[in-house]
């Protein structure tokens, strides 16, 4: 049975910081997040007690994943040329803290955010999602 393999024009940003404990969830695989790590779509990036993870996004957003956290990223999409493209993460638990890139500042009808029980729309700012108790069921 072939193997798939996810080529170098998938990956849709990169772990910039870490902090404590911290792993990127793909393809029924656990992996060790380090700074350097490719960040696919469909990626899950979870992380422990008084741990973070910085990630930017090809579009130039900004992550950053705090302690006790899951981070689902569903799907993005960028044209380096138009700056065309979307935005689709969920925080399941714990918080993220966004810095938007291009994609929010031309098209932010194209992103969204949302947590266990909210959507959010993005207008191109910098904001901060918090989701108290135990959120979703994290895995």
């Amino acid at each position: 049975m072939p193997v798939s393999r996810v080529c170098a024009a998938d990956v849709i940003g990169y772990v910039k910081t870490v902090k404590g404990s911290a792993h990127i969830e793909r393809s029924g695989q656990s992996l060790g997040a380090v700074v350097g790590s490719e960040i696919y779509s469909g990626d899950r990036i979870v992380t422990g007690p008084d741990s973070f993870v910085g990630i930017t996004l090809h579009d130039n957003t900004l992550l950053s994943e705090g302690a006790n956290s899951t981070l689902e990223l569903g799907n993005f999409a960028f044209d380096t040329t138009t700056y065309e493209g979307s935005l689709d993460a969920t925080i399941k638990r714990g918080s993220l803290a966004v810095v938007d890139g291009k994609i929010a500042k031309t098209h932010p009808n194209a992103v969204r955010y949302s947590t266990p029980t909210t959507t959010l729309g993005v207008r191109g700012t910098e904001f901060i999602i918090e989701v108290g108790g135990d959120g979703e069921d994290a895995r």
